[in-house]
């Protein structure tokens, strides 16, 4: 059966439920888990604002390194006790989708154990959600998670 699941996480509520639903599993299944937290690449600047992008840069890296460790410690205090071998990654991308593929490969996940949707909100509906590009996109195994 399963023995390595990739469970994606933006640190929501759902994202949240789902590594707790994913913790149970491995442990029914004696498998490990890789938890993945995809940042948003920082924005480029454009024209003149070149000038102004220091400070940002180095205040909006601060904020995504706060908001990494955040959401791993919060999947830690999930995970902590459980006896599932766990291991933390992190990238950086605007399309978490592809990353979250792209992981499953490089880790030689065999199940991808996802939240049916995160923070996506308004863009998520416009843009389409990311939950729903990876089940369009993906080789391995998905379990969607409400």
């Amino acid at each position: 059966m399963y023995k390595h699941l990739l469970v994606p996480t933006d640190g929501s509520d759902l994202s949240q439920g789902a590594v707790t639903q994913a913790v149970q599993l491995a442990r029914t299944l004696d498998a490990r888990i890789t938890v993945l937290y995809v940042q948003a690449e920082c924005p480029k600047p454009m024209g003149g604002e070149a000038f102004t992008m220091g400070p940002f840069r180095e205040e909006f890296l601060r904020a995504t390194a706060a908001a990494t460790n955040a959401v791993f410690e919060s999947a830690k205090s999930v995970i902590a006790g459980s006896g599932v071998n766990c291991k933390y990654v992190t990238a950086t991308s605007d399309a978490p989708w592809e990353v979250i593929i792209s992981t499953a490969r490089s880790e030689a996940c065999d199940l991808i154990f996802m939240a049916s949707h995160g923070r996506g909100g308004i863009a998520g509906l416009l843009i389409g959600s990311q939950t729903h590009k990876v089940l369009a996109h993906c080789k391995v195994p998905v379990l969607v998670c409400r």
